[in-house]
């Protein structure tokens, strides 16, 4: 760690409930700054110092305000997005005054269709870095301090996409909604949160099934079937079958690995046959999965 190098004093805790910083040399503490940073910093600790605290988020606040900026900019397909320096909140996460900002819209995200949550973790992390040095050197942190947001704009707050949240992401956000994700959703999903997951129906009993998929290239002839529901379909009558299935919008993507509950990961056709979860001539004499996903 960068601070164990400098010889800094560092702390680990997991809640700050009965915990005061020690001071060095009984000198009091003059401003804290937190950079995903986890935990709420109780209004003790900033009465305590000197010039409260500061905060970098990831975003143009109060744009994707909230724990997850960087997944949730990537899941709404933004085109770009900014740094935010703030004053740490007494009551609230990422509601303090904003003292310096990127400028609206922002900046480009490189390769927006193809990006990961690290590479632009990589890119705001030394864009926030570079604000908060600057921020520093301004002083923006001396009283009184300045509001210095887009959103106090009328004209910016006119043109710009409807405000969005970035809470915690959990399990269900890796769930699949096929009746409402479209392909393009699906794999954006897949490429920001990992692999997907669904219930599936077995012969026996209801399994979860991991999923990672794909685009199914060449699928112009393939029967297209209900969306969510897998089903088997080979180029030629001599081909390797694969696992297809249909989204919202008619498009077809291919599960190329299959985790089922209580099995290790497998090719998704042989993971599929080993859990028993395909019947045959269920519709038009193609085998399927005995329901949708879900």
């Amino acid at each position: 760690m960068v601070a164990r190098d400098l010889m800094l004093p560092v702390h680990e805790i997991d809640t700050f409930t009965r915990w005061t910083p020690p001071l060095r040399d009984n000198e009091a503490i003059n401003l804290i700054i937190a950079v995903s940073f986890g935990l709420f910093v109780p209004p003790r600790l900033l009465n305590a110092a000197k010039y409260g605290g500061l905060n970098v988020h990831p975003s143009l606040l109060p744009d994707f305000r909230g724990p997850a900026p960087l997944h949730h900019t990537l899941l709404a397909n933004r085109r770009s997005t900014g740094i935010t320096l703030q004053s740490l909140h007494h009551t609230s996460f990422d509601r303090g005054l904003v003292l310096a900002q990127t400028p609206y819209p922002g900046f480009g995200i490189p390769s927006p269709e193809t990006v990961t949550v690290q590479e632009l973790e990589s890119l705001t992390a030394l864009k926030g870095a570079e604000m908060l040095v600057q921020g520093l050197r301004d002083r923006v942190f001396v009283p009184p301090l300045t509001e210095v947001g887009w959103w106090f704009n009328s004209q910016l707050r006119s043109q710009a996409p409807e405000i969005q949240h970035a809470p915690k992401i959990t399990p269900k956000d890796r769930c699949i909604d096929w009746s409402s994700f479209s392909a393009g959703e699906i794999l954006r999903r897949q490429r920001v949160l990992g692999s997907l997951w669904n219930m599936a129906t077995a012969l026996d009993k209801r399994k979860r099934v991991i999923m990672t998929l794909s685009y199914l290239s060449g699928s112009e002839n393939v029967p297209i079937e209900e969306p969510g529901l897998p089903f088997l379909w080979s180029p030629s009558d001599l081909g390797t079958p694969y696992l297809v299935v249909g989204t919202k919008d008619r498009q077809l993507l291919q599960i190329v690995e299959m985790t089922v509950e209580g099995e290790r990961n497998a090719d998704a056709v042989r993971a599929a046959t080993r859990a028993r979860l395909l019947r045959g001539g269920a519709s038009r004499g193609l085998v399927t999965f005995y329901t949708r996903l879900d």
